[in-house]
């Protein structure tokens, strides 16, 4: 007796003992594996928490990326879709999307690519060959719907891509009219991700405020000026990804209260963050502060077909009035660089030999007087979100109001609902304004191209400034496949953009976001759409 006594209680603790080291992740099944050795990285939920909340300045536009031009629409967009090729995690370096191999001619005008299989859109339907080619007729037949592809793609009136064809259900063949430098950078870009032909053939409108695309979360609601709800997709290609269940993304307009729900645990993410915080979120032991890659500028934008600013000499004058060393002090806390071309320095071709306009009231005083400047009040048009470029527009505006007023140029502040702003802005009704641009794909092409041609008036060119030997230099360096050459011909575009002024170039900034210590592999990329399929919580 005593001996079955003893045996049945030697089997009772084997078994409570198998329960406890199965409870503690141990087992020694060799079909999975001898013995649990899994890193934070593989155990994303470990904490049990899921779902991120990202606080950010301002709401989206529109969640259809191919209609849109503002970084608040992309920061969620990025998440939705994606492009045939992608960005490296923290650079601009061309790394495979949904297409895993690409094959470029010798000539340059025809590119091939081999796409991933068993990728499926959020609505079910198969990403395929025929879905990239339906999309890139959807871009090319937009016309002003489609802004990033008459910036990108279209050169005067003429089509880059020629065509697009689909060989079998997973080859895409390119063919260009002209050679483009950019080509790859800009398939890369946020506009460009693909959508379901579905989704927009059933409803071409239906993909602002109902997106489809392969990306690794699923749209689930809009609460307008409210927030923006994602969940995990679980058809996901990728194997593990992504490690959240939901993002929410909360539009938060003011910075201190952005940061208060930071540290009262509301959000887990702030984005926009004030320079001025820096130093607090840093001793913060329960924060995290995140710094992006600088690739970006701010600037005030002076509409070259109103006037004041349809004069060359006042627009000089602006930029000498303006004390810009003041304003990188006072609002961006050391986070930023002062400007003086309409790129950053980090950006090839970036012309260092322009010396940039010294703070001068009394030569802008002179240059007023020359033009014949008649003392009429302008109307100065203050930013209402906080972006990567401008921490404050409605500080940065009253800074520069008083600067203007110290020469003798009245102006008063205006601002819009963020969407309206961005709306009247690129239909020419601003005198001057302050606006920025953080780069989309690292090439010089996309910003003075982008932002200073005239073929881009009515997109992104918000000054309607307009000069054709600068036209042709930035056509000729789309095309020129040597470097060299290229750099060349941006240095010299640079020039006579500097002795136009268009705009008065402000700052480069570092952006910073804050987290909560709590989150993990949170990566800033420099142009500003931040993936999140990777980020967990410890």
């Amino acid at each position: 007796m005593k001996k079955k006594k003893f045996w049945s209680l030697g089997i009772m603790l084997i078994l409570v003992l198998s329960v406890i080291l199965a409870a503690c992740g141990v087992s020694d099944n060799k079909e999975t594996g001898s013995k649990d050795t899994s890193t934070d990285d593989d155990t994303a939920t470990s904490s049990g928490k899921t779902e991120l909340v990202y606080g950010r300045g301002g709401d989206s536009v529109a969640l259809d990326p191919a209609v849109v031009t503002d970084g608040e629409s992309f920061t969620v967009t990025a998440n939705l879709y994606e492009t045939i090729v992608n960005f490296g995690e923290q650079d601009v370096t061309i790394q495979p999307g949904l297409a895993k191999t690409w094959e470029a001619s010798e000539d340059g005008l025809t590119y091939t690519f081999q796409l991933q299989e068993g990728v499926k859109f959020h609505d079910g339907t198969d990403f395929n060959a025929e879905a990239v080619v339906k999309n890139v007729e959807r871009w090319k037949a937009g016309g002003e719907k489609h802004p990033y592809y008459s910036s990108q793609f279209v050169v005067g009136d003429k089509q880059v891509i020629e065509s697009v064809t689909a060989e079998g259900d997973y080859t895409v063949v390119f063919k260009l009219s002209q050679p483009q430098a950019p080509f790859l950078k800009n398939l890369a870009m946020s506009p460009f991700a693909i959508a379901s032909p579905t989704a927009f053939e059933a409803n071409e409108e239906g993909l602002s405020t109902n997106p489809v695309g392969t990306g690794p979360f699923k749209f689930v609601d809009w609460k307008r000026n409210d927030s923006i709800t994602i969940e995990k997709n679980p058809d996901y290609y990728i194997d593990g990804l992504p490690k959240l269940e939901k993002v929410i993304y909360r539009s938060i307009p003011e910075n201190a209260t952005r940061l208060n729900s930071l540290n009262t645990g509301e959000i887990d993410v702030a984005d926009g963050i004030s320079p001025s915080d820096k130093a607090s979120i840093e001793s913060n032991d329960k924060l995290q502060l995140i710094e992006r890659p600088s690739m970006n500028v701010g600037y005030l934008g002076l509409t070259t077909t109103r006037a004041p600013f349809d004069n060359v000499k006042v627009r000089q004058a602006v930029n000498y009035a303006i004390d810009k060393q003041a304003l990188v002090d006072a609002f961006y806390e050391g986070l930023a660089e002062i400007a003086k071309n309409p790129m950053p320095p980090v950006i090839t071709g970036y012309n260092d030999d322009i010396s940039g306009y010294a703070y001068d009231p009394e030569k802008a005083k002179a240059l007023l007087a020359e033009a014949g400047y008649d003392g009429k009040e302008i109307e100065l048009w203050a930013m209402p979100v906080p972006r990567p470029y401008m921490p404050d527009g409605q500080k940065v505006a009253e800074a520069i109001q008083k600067n203007l007023a110290d020469v003798g140029m009245p102006s008063k502040i205006v601002s819009f609902e963020w969407a309206t702003y961005l709306e009247k802005a690129e239909n020419g009704e601003a005198d001057a304004f302050l606006l920025g641009w953080t780069g989309d794909n690292g090439d010089a092409d996309n910003f003075i191209y982008t932002l200073l041609d005239g073929d881009n008036i009515g997109s992104n060119n918000y000054t309607y400034y307009d000069n054709q030997e600068l036209h042709k230099l930035l056509v000729a360096a789309q095309t020129e496949i040597d470097e060299e050459k290229r750099i060349a011909l941006y240095k010299q575009a640079q020039e006579i953009i500097f002795a136009d002024a268009p705009w008065v170039p402000l700052a480069h900034s570092i952006p910073i976001l804050a987290a909560g210590a709590d989150v993990q592999n949170y990566i800033a990329h420099p142009t500003g759409s931040d993936r999140l399929d990777a980020v967990y919580f410890k």
